[in-house]
């Protein structure tokens, strides 16, 4: 692939990305694609077989660039896992301030769509935020270890229940047009995982 034809790939992903944030898989058309991409059909099908083999593929590059955003992410500089995990909720309250298309989930708004009807799709998704929990699984089970050795939840369920109170604020961040209701649901959410791992009791200790 050339350098022009790799650009020009990339371009569609991220118009597709945007679009299907923005207005959802059935209402986005492939001639919306190329518009906001600023290409032709014929490219469009140089490089996907399909609209669906397009989503496949935006999901994919969806889930790179995604990983690489919080990888650099400063929470990680942390050497306590509980400052990793309560500095994970505090970076995604740090972008909020975005237009609400940017900071809610591709995967998430997909898979609410289409779940029923795009086997694969569903597959993919849940395959890409399964991934991303995983990452922040390390960190809840190392906290776990240090400050709540003893409690019977397992990290991995932790992880689940941070991924629907973000999945669910997205729901309301759009029904309401405004990203304030996220903004409080990750403030009861740090009180609660600070509550989970007990840091109150121990530093009376």
């Amino acid at each position: 692939m050339t350098e022009a034809q790799h650009h020009s790939r990339v371009k569609l992903l991220e118009a597709a990305r945007d679009l299907f944030r923005a207005k959802g898989y059935a209402a986005t058309t492939v001639d919306d694609i190329c518009g906001k991409a600023g290409g032709t059909k014929g490219s469009f099908f140089h490089h996907f077989k399909s609209k669906e083999d397009l989503v496949l593929s935006a999901v994919a590059y969806w889930n790179e660039s995604t990983e690489s955003l919080f990888a650099q992410a400063p929470y990680h500089a942390a050497s306590d896992p509980l400052a990793r995990v309560l500095g994970y909720v505090d970076f995604r309250a740090s972008i909020l301030d975005r237009d609400i298309p940017e900071f809610t989930c591709l995967l998430g708004t997909l898979v609410q769509e289409t779940y029923a009807t795009h086997p694969a799709l569903r597959a993919a998704c849940d395959r890409g935020m399964a991934a991303h929990i995983a990452h922040l699984t390390r960190d809840i089970e190392a906290a776990k270890r240090r400050y709540a050795p003893r409690a019977r939840w397992t990290p991995e369920s932790v992880g689940y229940f941070i991924q629907a109170v973000l999945q669910g604020s997205f729901i309301f961040a759009k029904a309401k047009q405004d990203a304030e209701v996220m903004r409080a649901n990750l403030a009861h959410l740090r009180r609660y995982l600070e509550a989970l791992f007990q840091t109150s009791k121990k530093k009376e200790k």
